[in-house]
């Protein structure tokens, strides 16, 4: 039963992302596609490769930041090993939903002995940050266009029914899955010992990990390099938005909502499969559709959001795999 839920979680997601790749393409007509064709010959591809380096810079600050988390907790580790960890926990996400956080600390206890549970706890941390900053985000992207922001929802159902079916169907499966192993936990509890304390054990490590920032004598840098990553995350973003010309007058508004539109499209699927082009360019198109027309419109924003997620998703692919190779090297 186990193994076939894990197939699942695998299986469905990526089902998922291979069908809305099929639909971004299906749903476009010929005129949509004909400017998507356009866009993608006439596009200037330098600031597709500045932003690539932007990305590059906010994995290797997010590698760099981790130090602060792990030393509190007793553990030196170098730039290098903590950079491959974060980059095979990133191409790990590709293939299956999650796995890269598993993957991240399993490679730093591989390559530094870092305990893996530890080390999950402090991922476990950093992602909290992250959801911390992607609210800071939504409140700008509402400060700046919340007439914008409520006028898309309105035109596009899609956004607010799949965010309402998706939140519906989390509390039903988290409810079930805390009561399943809530239910589990107490058996083993009373029944086994040496389970028992291999749990404490557990939950300690990762709570060690979870508030290890607040033992850092660091705190000021780790917020800094925070805030210097999310600023280069909405800077790559943006810095597409000038490869082509229709695009490149979009306000700061209408980027953040984009923005939020493919992080949203990234925790769908894997790595944002279909998912990420679809919603980017519906931000887009919604934007430029008044000037250009709805067809040329459509187009357009796909391309654009097609192109920033396919020069992203390669460039994961292509430092994962390197990352791979080097600490395989080093092992062996």
């Amino acid at each position: 039963m186990k193994s076939l839920l894990k197939v699942v979680k695998i299986i469905v997601p990526l089902l998922i992302g291979i069908y809305l790749m099929w639909y971004f393409w299906d749903a476009m007509s010929e005129k949509n596609k004909e400017s998507f064709f356009k866009a993608l010959n006439s596009a200037n591809y330098f600031w597709l490769i500045i932003s690539l380096f932007l990305a590059f810079l906010s994995h290797l600050i997010r590698a760099y930041r981790w130090r602060y988390m792990l030393e509190p907790i007793g553990y030196k580790t170098s730039l290098f090993n903590r950079y491959n960890a974060l980059m095979i926990g990133y191409i790990m996400n590709l293939l299956i939903p999650r796995a890269g956080e598993a993957s991240r600390a399993a490679v730093l206890f591989k390559t530094e002995k870092v305990p893996f549970t530890k080390s999950l706890g402090t991922i476990i941390a950093e992602r909290v940050f992250d959801l911390i900053m992607l609210g800071i985000v939504v409140l700008l992207a509402v400060l700046f266009s919340y007439k914008d922001l409520l006028s898309l929802l309105e035109q596009n159902p899609l956004f607010a029914e799949s965010k309402t079916t998706q939140e519906g169907f989390s509390l039903l499966y988290l409810g079930l899955f805390v009561l399943v192993v809530g239910i589990v936990l107490i058996i083993i509890w009373r029944l086994v010992p040496s389970i028992k304390e291999k749990i404490i054990h557990l939950i300690k490590d990762i709570v060690a990990g979870v508030f290890s920032i607040f033992k850092s004598k660091h705190p000021g840098a780790f917020i800094g390099y925070t805030l210097a990553i999310w600023v280069l995350y909405i800077g790559f973003f943006a810095l597409c938005f000038f490869s082509l010309e229709e695009t490149k007058d979009i306000p700061i508004g209408g980027i953040l909502i984009g923005f939020i539109a493919g992080t949203i499209g990234i925790m769908v699927t894997n790595g944002g499969m279909g998912a990420y082009p679809l919603l980017v360019g519906i931000v887009i198109s919604f934007y430029i559709g008044d000037t250009l027309g709805e067809e040329e419109a459509k187009g357009i924003g796909n391309a654009l959001g097609m192109m920033i997620w396919a020069s992203q998703t390669i460039m994961m692919v292509v430092l994962g795999l390197i990352s791979l190779l080097l600490v395989q090297k080093n092992q062996s």
